[in-house]
């Protein structure tokens, strides 16, 4: 059973570099652009919708959609030297709204404004300081680091990692508004789950429980 989804680049040179601004004259205008667009919506959407903790391991370069993918996971694990940015105002682009979402899910608005508006590459302990990741750890240990923590992620009870997670996404974008019915029964589910009983024994023969997920 999957337990817990890390999201990497591929290789050890960055995480995502983002686009290919060389490409932008054909995939970014007319009817290019928006399946480029309708794409990255797609993307986006299927990593939130993610029912199973997401983590985001950061190494090198975190630019553009690559941060946006970043943003959409729901930890961001990163090394010393990572580095963060959306230059979409160096290069003149409007940048999709759907894509400011979920910086805004983990970051102030006047933060995420910064972001946008300077275009700056923010190195790795400066975006542990802003609270855009987690955490920051030498380049050499950061799997490591990841393993270990996406390991002791895996060893809780996998329904109440789901609806800890449903209840801060609904919570944190709707604070006043969120739909309380859906995740009332995810809670429920907990107290029904052959889990909830496991964690009692295990709790009471004092040893470590062996969640199953049900």
């Amino acid at each position: 059973m999957v337990r817990v989804v890390v999201v990497r680049g591929d290789g050890a040179a960055s995480f995502s570099a983002g686009a290919d601004i060389s490409e932008f004259e054909t995939s970014r205008t007319g009817d290019a652009a928006r399946h480029y667009n309708e794409l990255n919506h797609r993307a986006f959407a299927a990593l939130q919708a993610v029912s199973k903790p997401t983590l985001a391991m950061v190494h090198g370069h975190c630019l553009g959609g690559g941060l946006a993918i970043a943003a959409c996971c729901d930890l961001r694990i990163a090394d010393d030297r990572s580095t963060f940015a959306i230059p979409a105002a160096r290069l003149g682009i409007g940048y999709d709204p759907r894509w400011v979402k979920p910086l805004l899910a983990i970051l102030p608005a006047p933060r995420v404004k910064e972001i946008l508006f300077t275009a700056r590459r923010i190195a790795a302990h400066e975006a542990l300081a802003m609270g855009l990741v987690n955490a920051v750890y030498p380049s050499a240990d950061l799997e490591r680091q990841v393993r270990a923590l996406a390991g002791a992620m895996s060893e809780n009870a996998p329904l109440t990692l789901k609806a800890a997670k449903r209840a801060v996404d609904a919570l944190s974008q709707d604070p006043a508004g969120a739909d309380l019915a859906p995740l009332d029964r995810l809670v429920a589910d907990c107290f029904a789950s052959a889990d909830y009983a496991e964690g009692q024994r295990a709790f009471l023969e004092k040893r470590k429980p062996v969640f199953k997920g049900n």
